[in-house]
Order: C-alpha cells, then structure tokens, then sequence
C-alpha cells in the first residue's frame, strides 16, 4: 500500500489546551507507519453548539501515512482517550479532539467514519489552519480549501494562538 496523505484537525479547551494539542502532534508522528508532515499555527475560536465553555485551541496537521482509514480513526479515538476526551453530551468540552479529514481524495460513507468529514466546510477553525499548510488542497465535492473558507465568511476565527511561521517535519516529502 502507498502512503496517503490525511489531514487531521486538532482541537482543545480543557486542562492547557495549547499543551494538549502540542503534545497530540508528538503522538501522531509515533503512530505506525506515520510520518508527521505540515502542521499549522495554533488558533483560537469560540465554542460552537453549547457556548457556555472556554475558547478552542485548533491546529490542522498533514500526515502521510500506512494505515487504512478505519485504522487511523481508531488510533485518532485512542489519542483522545489517552488525554482524557469524555463524551458526557454533544458539543461538551474536552481535553483533546482529533478529526480525520481527509484521506487522500477519497469519499467514505461508513457508520462512524465518512470522508471527507462531512462539516469541515462549516468551519472556520478547520479551512484557515489547513489552507496555511495546504493552500492547493481540494476537498472531493466541494472545492479548494480556499473557497470554501471563503464561502464562509470566516465566522468565529480569530489571530493565531501562537506567532510564528509554519512548522514543516524535516522528514516530509512533499508529493
């Protein structure tokens, strides 16, 4: 099987989100047949759903890897645990949220896994950070990362978290 490229959204506003998310990125570039590849600058945004919690650190990371798209879900919902993400009610706050976004160009209808993720492009906290790191990326059936994030007005997203030009993994071979 030829590595694939994922993108992965990162999110958190428990405990030291921005630590949470740093230390998620690290866990991804250990996963089986993983390479860690673009990540983006961390950002801030307000709780969408249920509004009576604190501000979200978001992230999106580009990663190639070997594992089939069940198997990277699983990993992803094994990470969280391990931060210790609850799922007390919809839209809670949590520790730590991993979203797979994209599989390569592929379009998934499973129980539990559909690809690409089926709100990415109604949410701003998702399309900024992930046209920082991949500008060109289309998303199967909607569009560039850019016109999507255009079509939303960019609702709720402010500066980043943290200053600083992207982090690219020394190891990433850019197809």
């Amino acid at each position: 099987m030829a590595d694939i490229r994922a993108y992965i959204a990162l999110g958190a506003n428990l405990g030291d989100p921005a630590a949470q998310v740093e230390r998620a990125f690290a866990e991804l570039a250990r996963l089986p047949g993983t390479r860690l590849g673009a990540r983006s600058r961390l950002y801030l945004s307000k709780a969408e759903g249920y509004a009576a919690q604190p501000d979200f650190v978001n992230a999106v990371v580009a990663i190639s890897t070997l594992l089939a798209p069940r198997a990277l879900l699983e990993a992803l919902l094994d990470i969280e645990a391990r931060h210790g993400r609850r799922r007390e009610f919809k839209n809670a706050p949590r520790t730590l949220d991993l979203d797979l976004l994209l599989y390569d160009d592929l379009v998934l209808h499973e129980p539990g896994l559909t690809l690409p993720h089926p709100r990415m492009c109604e949410r701003a906290f998702v399309l900024q950070p992930m046209l920082e790191i991949a500008p060109e990326q289309a998303i199967p059936g909607k569009g560039s990362v850019a016109d999507c994030l255009t079509a939303l007005l960019a609702g709720g997203l402010t500066k980043p978290a943290v200053a600083g030009p992207q982090r690219r993994h020394p190891a990433w071979n850019a197809a």
